[in-house]
């Protein structure tokens, strides 16, 4: 039955009982007008109680569409479905089934007063049957034999006084059952369950009804109508809240399949984009079970709890756009490759140079041993110096002035290029050399240079992350170089902490503002407006110096100080990173102590992520059996900065 058709259905019922006044009104009318006493026509004193009766069932339908249309939680859906069917027609007993893709019905709420059975629904007790196949699996063939399929297979309610006199369906399984409880099975209504595409999406079946002295009846005709009125506006409802659901899912998914992205973008993330949002949720939810202290008023929706689960997902969706060889530069001179090859290709020549040079002074009438002599020193001096260089491009201790001094002398080394150094370039880098006239060769060069070529301008590309930008629309107060990138070599090996340089490292700092413009741009419903704040907040930090906005600590929310901790408790300790050792409980810890006495996260928080043991358990979930050492947590609660960030 459509929309369209159940209404009318219904209107006809309502028109028998006099609920509308002469003439009716359109069904897509606002008002429902009752007839009055006293206005047209009053019914005969006979007809009186049953009238009521009548009109008593419809206010009761109209209720029980309200009530169904504002009804989120599945299992209450289908429960207050049942027992309102239940309850209008005075039946001992009813099943709710509910059908899937292969076609098949399955019960989803069972209920009978006499057997004092509650099964599914809000009860939480599985059903045991089986589903009833619509289709017979043998024969391929429509299942005609139960009463449930067969009200699917036609598409129509079957009204039976009495299962032992039917002929027409199997009622073998019903007679077993009531041998064995001594029940009596007698009058049964099924009703197709279809939705607004006439689509039969599960069945309505009720069993005996009763009078009001309790003695089994036939389901009265009248009733039936008002009962079939409530199974459409139950299949939509049904409909309706499966369409959301799915809906749901779907954008679950989506997310969850762009973090694993953003995760397989990179060996060195693996995993955080899975297990950051599993210990946010984790201490936001001992946040909210806080009955005392700084968490005592903390509440969550369930649509506030949802929002937060979806932002601490796509807490890093912004990396999506950050460039693989910048996230993983294990090296100084690493690109979309490590450079330190072609710079000791450059070391080789000068090598080679060195033993043609003895050998051409020798022929030359040089002596061999003083020669020779000179050319070893050199090779040595070439072998210590190229080591020095490949040291440094590791990038693994502090880089002091003196081994920046010493990389400069290094690099005014001179080696000879033979060949054109403007063929077989691509057409970004002709672009980035058409102002720059070619050198003759050969040509004497440095061995370690930083060359026009190597500086990536912006262009049109550069992010509107200046405080004072005309284009910000997100509030960013960022610093930002003057370039994209520049790759020069000294420029890169002469980086004094890590591989990364300040280009480099804004690029990657620029994750969260692509990550905010990004959930920005979306059009959130409004009960996820709030995802943008919370997902891309928490790299603020609690004495305002944080990026990428600079927020005041009143201006940051619980989830998104909550993602802070998740964010960096998880950097620490995590084993999956090639580049770095993963921290212990305990020096996590320690660090995170350390964060909180310099007012870059909330204090409160970290109490409650050590008191809560939230900490534990994640780690016990999540790290190495090794990682997880004892942690003193006494020596940490209570620790507060000693000088108020607003000072």
């Amino acid at each position: 039955m459509t929309v369209k058709g159940s209404a009318a259905a219904l209107r006809r019922v309502m028109r028998s009982v006099g609920a509308f006044t002469t003439p009716a009104p359109s069904w897509k009318s606002e008002c429902l007008f009752i007839k009055a006493s006293g206005s047209g026509p009053a019914p005969s004193p006979s007809h009186q109680p049953r009238d009521n009766q009548q009109r008593d069932h419809l206010r009761r339908l109209i209720e029980a569409g309200i009530a169904l249309s504002s009804e989120r939680d599945h299992k209450v859906l289908i429960e207050k479905i049942l027992l309102e069917a239940k309850s209008l027609a005075n039946a001992d007993g009813g099943t709710l089934y509910l059908g899937d893709q292969e076609k098949r019905l399955h019960f989803a709420i069972v209920r009978n007063d006499t057997l004092d059975i509650a099964l599914g629904g809000t009860t939480g007790k599985p059903i045991p049957f089986p589903p009833l196949n619509i289709i017979d699996p043998v024969t391929g063939e429509p299942n005609f034999n139960n009463v449930c399929t067969a009200a699917v297979v036609d598409r129509r309610t079957i009204n039976i006084p009495d299962a032992y006199k039917a002929e027409d369906y199997d009622f073998s399984g019903t007679k077993k059952f009531d041998e064995t409880t001594g029940y009596r099975s007698k009058s049964f209504l099924t009703i197709p369950l279809r939705n607004h595409k006439d689509e039969v999406i599960g069945v309505l079946q009720l069993i005996n009804a009763r009078d009001d002295g309790n003695i089994v009846i036939p389901f009265d005709f009248e009733l039936q109508q008002i009962i079939e009125a409530l199974a459409s506006q139950a299949a939509i409802a049904i409909d309706n809240q499966e369409l959301i659901a799915s809906q749901r899912r779907m954008l679950d998914s989506l997310i969850k399949l762009l973090a694993g992205a953003i995760d397989a973008k990179s060996p060195y993330t693996s995993g955080h984009c899975d297990r950051v949002p599993e210990m946010a949720q984790m201490l936001a939810r001992e946040a909210r079970a806080c009955s005392w202290g700084p968490f005592a008023d903390f509440t969550m929706t369930d649509e506030e709890i949802y929002e937060f689960e979806l932002a601490s997902w796509l807490h890093d969706c912004g990396k999506i756009t950050s460039p693989e060889y910048v996230v993983d530069k294990a090296t100084k001179l690493e690109t979309i490759y490590n450079r330190i090859h072609e710079i000791r290709t450059r070391f080789e020549i000068l090598w080679r140079d060195a033993e043609i040079d003895c050998l051409r002074k020798i022929i030359d009438g040089g002596d061999r041993e003083t020669l020779t002599a000179e050319m070893e020193r050199k090779r040595a001096q070439l072998q210590d110096d190229f080591a020095f260089v490949a040291q440094t491009n590791i990038g693994g201790e502090f880089m002091d002035q003196e081994n920046v001094d010493r990389l400069y002398v290094i690099a005014e080394t001179e080696w000879t290029r033979n060949f054109d150094d403007r063929l077989g370039l691509s057409r970004g880098e002709e672009d980035r050399l058409k102002d720059i006239p070619p050198a003759p060769t050969p040509n004497v060069e440095k061995l370690l240079a930083d060359r026009p070529e190597h500086v990536i301008p912006w262009g049109n590309r550069k992010p509107p992350v200046r405080k004072d930008d005309p284009q910000n629309h997100w509030g960013f107060d960022m610093e930002i170089p003057d370039n994209t990138y520049n790759f020069g070599e000294l420029h890169n090996l002469s980086i004094r902490r890590g591989t990364l340089t300040e280009e480099e490292r804004f690029k990657i700092n620029e994750h969260i503002v692509q990550t905010i413009i990004m959930l920005d741009s979306l059009p959130l419903p409004r009960q996820l407006r709030r995802m943008p704040e919370i997902a891309g907040n928490h790299h603020e930090k609690m004495d305002g110096t944080g990026y990428p906005r600079r927020l005041p600590p009143e201006k940051l929310s619980i989830p998104a100080r909550v993602m802070a901790i998740a964010d960096i408790f998880e950097a620490l300790t995590a084993a999956d990173r090639p580049y770095k050792t993963p921290k212990t409980l305990s020096q996590a810890i320690d660090i995170l102590s350390k964060m909180v006495l310099d007012s870059h996260i909330d204090g409160d928080l970290f109490d409650l992520f050590l008191t809560s043991g939230v900490y534990r358990e994640y780690g016990e979930t999540h790290l190495r059996p090794e990682q997880v050492d004892e942690v003193d947590i006494s020596r940490y609660v209570g620790l507060r900065p000693k000088v108020n960030a607003a000072e």
